[in-house]
């Protein structure tokens, strides 16, 4: 049943065109109550009234008039109150510090033209690798987000490779988690002063998936070990995977990446009111 004095999170936000050529708005709401989700379209004319930062994936934010469905899991919104605004993601200096630890794996790396590849690569791509999010919804998603959840595989890779009596490639295994998702660094946009992550559609017309995309510079630069553990890092294909684990005699080392991924989407620091509880 819906209150006025009930408070959401601002899960997702996006912007698309009617059939009669105006704006209308989607946005997903989680009550803070009961977890339960409320879908809420805002026409041109709702959205025209407000700055965009009220849509920031985080948002504490209360509805004050909507019409909504019988079951109360759908609505038209007609006025939002912001309650409390989310951070957007990392700050400056919290980017810079997580883009140093990460560039200090990749000291740790004794294959030469490997180390130098990622060298090259991180120092080419460092002002988007800093701010792009790791996902539009799913985890991770807030500016700096991507190099969160790639700092978190990196450690749980370490920690349960010294747990293991299997002999990994750790210099594979640790540009693996490194570069599993660096397509995204092309595949998303994100407005630093909102927060709002959309996807590029220039990536997605050139591209199937950002697994796609780091196995292809793997391939390319003929590192075929690393560029099977991305293809296989999403687990099943329907979940996205080139490679689908279900198939027979596979590699241990494309499990432990998918499920190094798993854990850090599952655990890590999910979202930005989590990255606000908890810090970085």
């Amino acid at each position: 049943m819906y209150s006025t004095d009930t408070d959401y999170e601002v899960v997702v936000f996006s912007v698309g065109d009617t059939k009669a050529g105006t704006k209308m708005g989607k946005l997903q709401l989680k009550n803070l109550k009961d977890d339960t989700v409320l879908n809420c379209i805002l026409w041109e004319e709702t959205l025209n009234r407000y700055d965009s930062k009220i849509f920031r994936t985080g948002n504490i934010v209360r509805i004050v008039t909507a019409s909504f469905n019988e079951r109360y899991n759908n609505c038209l919104v007609s006025s939002l109150q912001l309650i409390k605004e989310a951070k957007t993601g990392l700050d400056e200096n919290e980017r810079e510090k997580v883009y140093a630890e990460l560039i200090s794996y990749i000291d740790t790396i004794k294959d030469e033209k490997l180390n130098a590849f990622l060298a090259g690569y991180f120092a080419e791509h460092k002002d988007r690798i800093k701010i792009m999010p790791a996902a539009k919804l799913m985890h991770h998603n807030y500016i700096g987000g991507l190099m969160v959840h790639t700092l978190e595989c990196l450690r749980y890779a370490e920690a349960n490779m010294e747990l293991s009596d299997y002999k990994f490639n750790r210099d594979n295994i640790i540009a693996a988690c490194m570069l599993h998702d660096i397509g995204k660094i092309f595949e998303y946009t994100i407005d630093l002063e909102t927060g709002l992550i959309d996807y590029d559609e220039k990536f997605r017309k050139e591209w199937l998936t950002h697994s796609q995309y780091g196995f292809s510079i793997c391939m390319t630069q003929g590192f075929k070990e690393i560029a099977k553990m991305i293809a296989a890092h999403h687990g099943r294909s329907d979940w996205g995977a080139i490679i689908d684990l279900d198939q027979k005699d596979l590699e241990p080392e494309l499990y432990f990446i998918h499920l190094i991924d798993n854990l850090s989407a599952k655990f890590g620091k999910i979202n930005v009111r989590i990255l606000e509880e908890k810090g970085v």
